[in-house]
Protein backbone atom coordinates (compact mmCIF):
# COMPACT_ATOMS: atom_id res chain seq x y z
CA UNK A 1 0.00 0.00 0.00
CA UNK A 2 1.55 3.55 -0.77
CA UNK A 3 3.03 5.38 0.25
CA UNK A 4 6.32 3.95 -0.82
CA UNK A 5 9.77 5.87 -0.58
CA UNK A 6 11.63 5.12 -4.31
CA UNK A 7 15.32 3.76 -3.43
CA UNK A 8 17.62 6.31 -4.49
CA UNK A 9 21.25 6.43 -5.83
CA UNK A 10 24.67 7.83 -4.70
CA UNK A 11 26.55 10.00 -6.93
CA UNK A 12 30.26 8.23 -8.39
CA UNK A 13 32.68 10.01 -10.84
CA UNK A 14 32.88 7.47 -13.37
CA UNK A 15 30.60 4.57 -14.70
CA UNK A 16 31.70 1.59 -12.48
CA UNK A 17 33.36 -1.43 -13.76
CA UNK A 18 32.91 -4.48 -11.23
CA UNK A 19 30.78 -7.82 -11.83
CA UNK A 20 27.58 -8.24 -11.64
CA UNK A 21 25.75 -4.97 -12.38
CA UNK A 22 23.22 -3.60 -15.04
CA UNK A 23 23.15 -0.20 -16.21
CA UNK A 24 20.39 2.02 -17.54
CA UNK A 25 19.86 5.35 -18.54
CA UNK A 26 18.60 8.07 -16.04
CA UNK A 27 15.73 9.57 -16.84
CA UNK A 28 14.90 13.14 -16.38
CA UNK A 29 11.61 13.41 -15.20
CA UNK A 30 9.31 12.80 -12.20
CA UNK A 31 9.98 9.85 -10.40
CA UNK A 32 6.67 8.05 -9.51
CA UNK A 33 5.53 4.71 -8.16
CA UNK A 34 2.47 3.27 -9.66
CA UNK A 35 0.32 1.00 -7.18
CA UNK A 36 -2.64 -0.76 -9.47
CA UNK A 37 -5.37 -2.32 -7.61
CA UNK A 38 -8.47 -4.00 -10.43
CA UNK A 39 -9.67 -0.41 -11.43
CA UNK A 40 -7.72 1.56 -9.25
CA UNK A 41 -4.70 3.12 -10.25
CA UNK A 42 -2.66 5.62 -8.05
CA UNK A 43 0.76 7.41 -9.19
CA UNK A 44 2.55 8.12 -6.15
CA UNK A 45 6.02 10.87 -6.28
CA UNK A 46 9.08 11.00 -4.59
CA UNK A 47 7.81 13.50 -2.19
CA UNK A 48 4.29 11.98 -1.94
CA UNK A 49 3.09 14.49 -4.00
CA UNK A 50 -0.19 13.01 -5.39
CA UNK A 51 0.27 12.95 -9.48
CA UNK A 52 -3.14 10.83 -10.50
CA UNK A 53 -5.03 13.86 -11.37
CA UNK A 54 -2.53 15.66 -13.71
CA UNK A 55 -1.40 12.80 -16.03
CA UNK A 56 -4.92 10.75 -17.11
CA UNK A 57 -3.18 9.53 -20.24
CA UNK A 58 -1.10 8.04 -18.26
CA UNK A 59 -3.23 6.52 -16.15
CA UNK A 60 -4.81 5.51 -19.10
CA UNK A 61 -2.04 3.70 -21.05
CA UNK A 62 -0.77 1.98 -17.67
CA UNK A 63 -4.35 0.83 -16.80
CA UNK A 64 -3.89 -1.25 -19.93
CA UNK A 65 -0.31 -2.14 -20.17
CA UNK A 66 0.28 -3.32 -16.38
CA UNK A 67 -0.88 -6.44 -14.26
CA UNK A 68 -4.19 -6.53 -12.21
CA UNK A 69 -2.34 -5.70 -9.29
CA UNK A 70 0.93 -4.75 -8.61
CA UNK A 71 3.54 -1.72 -7.88
CA UNK A 72 5.62 -0.25 -10.69
CA UNK A 73 8.90 2.08 -9.76
CA UNK A 74 9.63 4.52 -12.90
CA UNK A 75 9.53 8.15 -13.91
CA UNK A 76 7.00 10.08 -15.55
CA UNK A 77 8.27 11.84 -19.03
CA UNK A 78 7.28 13.92 -21.74
CA UNK A 79 9.11 13.18 -24.95
CA UNK A 80 10.22 16.19 -27.78
CA UNK A 81 12.10 15.55 -30.92
CA UNK A 82 14.61 17.50 -29.05
CA UNK A 83 14.62 14.84 -26.46
CA UNK A 84 13.05 14.57 -23.07
CA UNK A 85 11.37 17.81 -21.64
CA UNK A 86 11.53 18.70 -18.37
CA UNK A 87 10.03 21.98 -18.34
CA UNK A 88 6.86 20.54 -20.24
CA UNK A 89 6.39 18.33 -17.17
CA UNK A 90 6.42 20.98 -14.77
CA UNK A 91 3.74 22.40 -16.62
CA UNK A 92 1.57 19.50 -16.48
CA UNK A 93 1.19 20.48 -12.71
CA UNK A 94 -1.73 22.57 -13.49
CA UNK A 95 -4.51 22.78 -10.53
CA UNK A 96 -7.15 23.40 -13.38
CA UNK A 97 -9.18 20.42 -14.32
CA UNK A 98 -9.63 21.27 -18.25
CA UNK A 99 -6.04 23.05 -18.62
CA UNK A 100 -5.17 19.25 -17.43
CA UNK A 101 -7.71 17.56 -19.67
CA UNK A 102 -6.00 20.04 -22.32
CA UNK A 103 -2.28 19.54 -21.94
CA UNK A 104 -3.02 16.03 -21.82
CA UNK A 105 -3.74 15.96 -25.58
CA UNK A 106 -1.50 18.79 -26.20
CA UNK A 107 1.59 17.36 -24.49
CA UNK A 108 1.03 13.88 -23.84
CA UNK A 109 3.29 11.97 -20.97
CA UNK A 110 4.57 8.48 -21.08
CA UNK A 111 5.85 6.16 -18.42
CA UNK A 112 8.83 4.43 -18.33
CA UNK A 113 9.15 1.21 -15.74
CA UNK A 114 12.75 0.40 -14.36
CA UNK A 115 11.88 -1.98 -11.40
CA UNK A 116 8.96 -4.38 -10.13
CA UNK A 117 7.96 -3.85 -6.50
CA UNK A 118 4.81 -5.76 -5.98
CA UNK A 119 2.80 -8.87 -8.19
CA UNK A 120 0.10 -10.22 -7.02
CA UNK A 121 0.09 -11.49 -3.41
CA UNK A 122 4.15 -10.86 -4.01
CA UNK A 123 6.03 -8.33 -2.03
CA UNK A 124 8.90 -8.14 -4.49
CA UNK A 125 11.09 -5.68 -2.63
CA UNK A 126 13.18 -8.30 -0.82
CA UNK A 127 13.49 -10.23 -4.56
CA UNK A 128 16.96 -9.69 -6.08
CA UNK A 129 16.92 -6.94 -8.72
CA UNK A 130 17.82 -9.17 -11.27
CA UNK A 131 14.73 -11.23 -10.92
CA UNK A 132 12.73 -8.18 -10.67
CA UNK A 133 14.04 -7.24 -13.78
CA UNK A 134 13.12 -10.69 -15.50
CA UNK A 135 10.11 -10.44 -13.75
CA UNK A 136 8.99 -7.31 -14.93
CA UNK A 137 10.27 -7.84 -18.69
CA UNK A 138 7.43 -10.54 -18.49
CA UNK A 139 4.83 -8.72 -17.34
CA UNK A 140 4.53 -5.27 -19.49
CA UNK A 141 2.46 -5.28 -22.24
CA UNK A 142 3.40 -3.54 -25.47
CA UNK A 143 0.79 -0.46 -25.22
CA UNK A 144 1.72 2.97 -26.57
CA UNK A 145 2.45 5.27 -23.34
CA UNK A 146 4.34 2.23 -21.61
CA UNK A 147 7.92 1.09 -22.35
CA UNK A 148 10.41 -0.49 -20.50
CA UNK A 149 13.69 0.97 -20.17
CA UNK A 150 16.86 -0.10 -21.34
CA UNK A 151 19.19 -2.08 -19.38
CA UNK A 152 22.75 -3.48 -20.10
CA UNK A 153 25.95 -5.33 -18.22
CA UNK A 154 28.20 -4.19 -20.44
CA UNK A 155 30.40 -1.31 -19.11
CA UNK A 156 31.58 -0.28 -22.35
CA UNK A 157 27.15 0.13 -23.36
CA UNK A 158 26.50 2.35 -20.77
CA UNK A 159 29.55 4.28 -21.21
CA UNK A 160 28.26 4.99 -25.08
CA UNK A 161 24.90 5.70 -23.60
CA UNK A 162 26.10 8.23 -20.96
CA UNK A 163 27.85 10.04 -24.12
CA UNK A 164 25.30 9.99 -26.52
CA UNK A 165 22.36 9.85 -24.75
CA UNK A 166 23.16 13.57 -22.86
CA UNK A 167 21.79 15.36 -26.17
CA UNK A 168 18.46 14.22 -25.06
CA UNK A 169 17.97 15.38 -21.84
CA UNK A 170 18.81 12.38 -19.68
CA UNK A 171 20.81 13.26 -16.51
CA UNK A 172 23.56 10.27 -16.98
CA UNK A 173 23.62 6.47 -15.89
CA UNK A 174 22.13 4.59 -13.04
CA UNK A 175 24.14 1.28 -11.88
CA UNK A 176 22.52 -1.35 -9.92
CA UNK A 177 23.55 -4.66 -8.34
CA UNK A 178 21.98 -7.77 -9.30
CA UNK A 179 21.48 -8.74 -6.40
CA UNK A 180 20.10 -5.92 -4.87
CA UNK A 181 16.80 -5.62 -2.36
CA UNK A 182 14.46 -2.76 -3.09
CA UNK A 183 15.41 -0.66 -0.14
CA UNK A 184 13.44 2.69 0.23
CA UNK A 185 14.41 6.21 0.62
CA UNK A 186 18.17 4.70 0.99
CA UNK A 187 21.08 5.29 -1.56
CA UNK A 188 22.03 1.80 -2.65
CA UNK A 189 22.36 2.38 -6.30
CA UNK A 190 25.22 4.48 -8.22
CA UNK A 191 24.58 7.42 -10.26
CA UNK A 192 27.16 9.26 -12.75
CA UNK A 193 25.86 12.36 -13.90
CA UNK A 194 27.44 14.95 -16.53
CA UNK A 195 29.14 17.70 -15.27
CA UNK A 196 30.38 20.84 -17.23
CA UNK A 197 31.50 24.10 -17.50
CA UNK A 198 30.56 27.14 -18.83
CA UNK A 199 30.90 30.78 -19.14
CA UNK A 200 28.03 32.75 -18.47
CA UNK A 201 27.01 36.22 -18.06
CA UNK A 202 25.77 37.85 -14.59
CA UNK A 203 22.92 39.48 -14.81
CA UNK A 204 21.45 39.85 -11.48
CA UNK A 205 21.05 37.71 -8.28
CA UNK A 206 18.44 36.86 -5.50
CA UNK A 207 18.82 37.66 -2.15
CA UNK A 208 19.35 35.13 0.55
CA UNK A 209 16.15 34.61 2.30
CA UNK A 210 18.34 35.60 5.60
CA UNK A 211 17.68 38.99 4.01
CA UNK A 212 22.50 39.83 4.52
CA UNK A 213 23.58 37.87 1.82
CA UNK A 214 23.51 36.67 -2.17
CA UNK A 215 20.89 33.37 -2.17
CA UNK A 216 21.81 33.05 -6.08
CA UNK A 217 23.35 34.21 -9.37
CA UNK A 218 21.09 35.13 -12.47
CA UNK A 219 22.90 33.75 -15.33
CA UNK A 220 22.59 34.83 -19.15
CA UNK A 221 23.50 33.63 -22.77
CA UNK A 222 23.36 34.99 -26.06
CA UNK A 223 21.76 33.90 -28.75
CA UNK A 224 22.93 33.99 -32.45
CA UNK A 225 21.02 37.38 -32.60
CA UNK A 226 22.86 38.98 -30.06
CA UNK A 227 19.52 38.81 -27.19
CA UNK A 228 20.82 37.50 -23.51
CA UNK A 229 18.55 34.78 -22.46
CA UNK A 230 18.27 33.85 -18.57
CA UNK A 231 19.47 30.66 -18.47
CA UNK A 232 19.52 29.48 -14.73
CA UNK A 233 20.93 30.15 -11.22
CA UNK A 234 24.54 29.37 -9.32
CA UNK A 235 23.73 28.93 -5.77
CA UNK A 236 24.69 26.75 -2.67
CA UNK A 237 27.12 28.99 -1.24
CA UNK A 238 28.64 29.25 2.40
CA UNK A 239 27.46 31.74 4.63
CA UNK A 240 30.64 33.69 4.42
CA UNK A 241 30.54 33.28 0.88
CA UNK A 242 26.75 34.63 0.92
CA UNK A 243 27.87 37.84 2.67
CA UNK A 244 31.55 37.94 0.61
CA UNK A 245 29.52 38.25 -2.55
CA UNK A 246 27.09 41.27 -1.85
CA UNK A 247 30.33 43.43 -1.83
CA UNK A 248 31.86 41.66 -5.27
CA UNK A 249 28.73 42.51 -6.97
CA UNK A 250 27.90 45.99 -5.35
CA UNK A 251 30.00 47.68 -8.11
CA UNK A 252 27.40 45.85 -10.59
CA UNK A 253 24.37 46.96 -9.08
CA UNK A 254 24.84 51.25 -10.06
CA UNK A 255 23.20 52.32 -12.90
CA UNK A 256 21.88 48.81 -13.48
CA UNK A 257 18.61 49.05 -15.00
CA UNK A 258 19.93 51.62 -17.80
CA UNK A 259 19.54 49.58 -20.94
CA UNK A 260 19.92 46.43 -18.98
CA UNK A 261 17.79 43.28 -21.86
CA UNK A 262 15.96 41.78 -19.12
CA UNK A 263 14.32 45.15 -17.88
CA UNK A 264 11.44 45.73 -20.12
CA UNK A 265 9.65 42.20 -19.93
CA UNK A 266 6.29 42.47 -21.17
CA UNK A 267 5.12 39.33 -18.95
CA UNK A 268 6.85 37.36 -16.46
CA UNK A 269 6.56 33.51 -16.46
CA UNK A 270 8.47 30.90 -14.83
CA UNK A 271 11.22 30.96 -16.73
CA UNK A 272 12.18 34.52 -15.90
CA UNK A 273 13.94 36.21 -12.93
CA UNK A 274 10.78 38.07 -10.93
CA UNK A 275 8.67 35.02 -11.54
CA UNK A 276 6.55 33.02 -9.07
CA UNK A 277 7.87 29.75 -7.92
CA UNK A 278 5.74 26.70 -9.96
CA UNK A 279 6.57 24.73 -7.01
CA UNK A 280 5.25 27.35 -4.67
CA UNK A 281 3.20 29.83 -5.89
CA UNK A 282 3.53 31.95 -2.71
CA UNK A 283 7.32 32.60 -2.71
CA UNK A 284 8.43 35.48 -5.24
CA UNK A 285 11.38 35.21 -6.66
CA UNK A 286 12.67 38.82 -6.47
CA UNK A 287 16.18 39.77 -7.92
CA UNK A 288 18.57 42.64 -8.09
CA UNK A 289 19.57 43.34 -11.34
CA UNK A 290 23.27 43.99 -12.15
CA UNK A 291 24.48 45.66 -15.35
CA UNK A 292 25.65 42.52 -17.57
CA UNK A 293 29.44 42.65 -17.63
CA UNK A 294 30.62 40.20 -15.34
CA UNK A 295 31.63 36.70 -16.29
CA UNK A 296 31.15 33.38 -14.21
CA UNK A 297 32.22 30.07 -14.80
CA UNK A 298 29.91 27.83 -13.56
CA UNK A 299 29.80 23.45 -13.27
CA UNK A 300 26.35 22.17 -14.90
CA UNK A 301 24.69 18.88 -15.65
CA UNK A 302 23.47 19.55 -19.02
CA UNK A 303 20.84 21.56 -21.16
CA UNK A 304 17.41 21.36 -21.41
CA UNK A 305 14.71 23.70 -23.53
CA UNK A 306 18.35 26.36 -23.26
CA UNK A 307 18.82 26.27 -19.98
CA UNK A 308 20.27 24.63 -16.97
CA UNK A 309 18.36 21.93 -16.06
CA UNK A 310 19.60 22.19 -12.41
CA UNK A 311 20.64 24.37 -10.21
CA UNK A 312 25.33 25.38 -11.60
CA UNK A 313 27.64 25.82 -9.06
CA UNK A 314 29.86 28.55 -9.08
CA UNK A 315 33.25 28.13 -10.10
CA UNK A 316 35.10 31.34 -10.33
CA UNK A 317 34.75 34.61 -11.95
CA UNK A 318 36.38 35.48 -15.27
CA UNK A 319 37.30 39.23 -15.30
CA UNK A 320 38.99 37.98 -18.48
CA UNK A 321 35.97 37.08 -20.52
CA UNK A 322 33.81 39.74 -22.22
CA UNK A 323 30.19 39.20 -21.93
CA UNK A 324 29.95 38.95 -25.24
CA UNK A 325 31.69 35.66 -25.85
CA UNK A 326 29.04 34.24 -23.51
CA UNK A 327 27.02 32.18 -25.81
CA UNK A 328 25.00 28.84 -26.85
CA UNK A 329 27.61 28.15 -28.99
CA UNK A 330 29.21 26.69 -26.29
CA UNK A 331 26.63 24.29 -24.95
CA UNK A 332 25.88 22.54 -28.55
CA UNK A 333 23.87 19.04 -27.55
CA UNK A 334 22.35 16.40 -30.45
CA UNK A 335 19.82 14.48 -29.48
CA UNK A 336 20.18 10.56 -30.05
CA UNK A 337 18.49 8.67 -32.97
CA UNK A 338 17.98 5.56 -29.69
CA UNK A 339 15.78 8.37 -28.34
CA UNK A 340 13.13 7.88 -31.44
CA UNK A 341 13.95 4.01 -31.55
CA UNK A 342 12.79 3.71 -28.24
CA UNK A 343 9.67 5.40 -27.91
CA UNK A 344 8.98 5.30 -31.72
CA UNK A 345 8.07 7.97 -34.78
Amino acid sequence: MPPVRPMLAKAVHAVPREPGLVFEPKWDGFRCVVFRDGDELELGSRNDRPLTRYFPEVVEALSAGLPPRCVVDGEIVIVTPEGLSFDLLQLRLHPAASRVRKLAVDTPAGFVAFDLLALGDRDLTGTPFGERRRLLEGVLADVPGVYLTPATDDPDQAEDWFTRFEGAGFDGVVAKRTDLAYEQDKRVMWKVKHERTADCVVAGYRPHKDGVGVGSLLLGLFDDAGALHHVGVASSFTAARRRELVEELAPYRRDALVGHPWAEWASIDAATPGAQSRWNPTKTLTWEPLRPELVAEVRYEHLQARRFRHTSRLVRFRPDRAPESCTYAQLEEVAPAELRELFGK
